[in-house]
């Protein structure tokens, strides 16, 4: 996907520049085709500027902003963005604001679902011949995910600990796929349970049991 812009100015430097801000964006991110050179002209007479279409080609972090923005415009949010990077490599597109919340839902399911739309539009091709990489692009709300992960790792400790005393196994409510793996992740570190996930699709839930495999 790319975004032009036809721009002007006394030399086709500055026209180049001025169409690089017009685009939102600097000028090492941008091609551009001269349609006129400069004209210079005699006692003011005859003089013309230089022409040239700016073309900015957007990367799939770019598409998903816009996506987001276009989205918190059309809902009459205030909100705003911010890019940051994980340790891993994900681009992560923050959304803070007094309204930002509503997007998150019960457990973050909206939350996941924007998240799907997002990388859904920023990862589609736009031809046969586009060979870009798939970028994973991650959504968090007011920090949300950090907070909804400390909840998880803190229930899988809490059931874990029932699981030990009791002996008899727990079946936690249904979750995403994410959350399913935070649960997951923080069992294996817990001597004496295991988990296996059962149900489908929306549906699907952690049970949490005895490891009978060290008896």
């Amino acid at each position: 996907m790319r975004k032009e812009y036809l721009a002007s100015g006394k030399t086709v430097e500055l026209a180049v520049e001025s169409g690089a801000k017009e685009l939102g964006v600097s000028v090492d991110k941008v091609t551009y085709e001269v349609i006129a050179e400069a004209k210079r002209g005699f006692l003011g007479f005859g003089e013309a500027p230089a022409k040239v279409k700016v073309i900015y080609e957007l990367l799939p972090i770019d598409i998903g902003c816009d996506f987001i923005k276009t989205l918190i415009e059309d809902m009459g949010l205030s909100a705003d963005i911010t890019l940051s990077e994980s340790d891993d490599g994900n681009k992560i597109i923050n959304i803070m604001g007094e309204d930002a919340g509503v997007l998150i839902g019960h457990h973050g399911e909206t939350l996941d679902q924007l998240q799907y739309l997002v990388n859904l539009a920023a990862n589609k091709k736009q031809g046969e011949d586009d060979d870009r990489e798939y970028t994973r692009i991650l959504v968090d709300i007011e920090g949300y995910r950090a907070k909804r992960e400390e909840t998880l790792r803190a229930l899988a400790r809490r059931t874990a600990a029932r699981v030990l005393k009791y002996k008899r196994s727990v079946t936690l409510e249904p979750m995403c796929a994410y959350e399913r793996r935070i649960i997951h992740s923080e069992i294996q570190s817990i001597a004496g349970v295991m988990t296996n996930s059962i149900g489908v699709e929306n549906n699907r839930r952690i049970v949490i049991y005895l490891d009978n495999s060290k008896k």
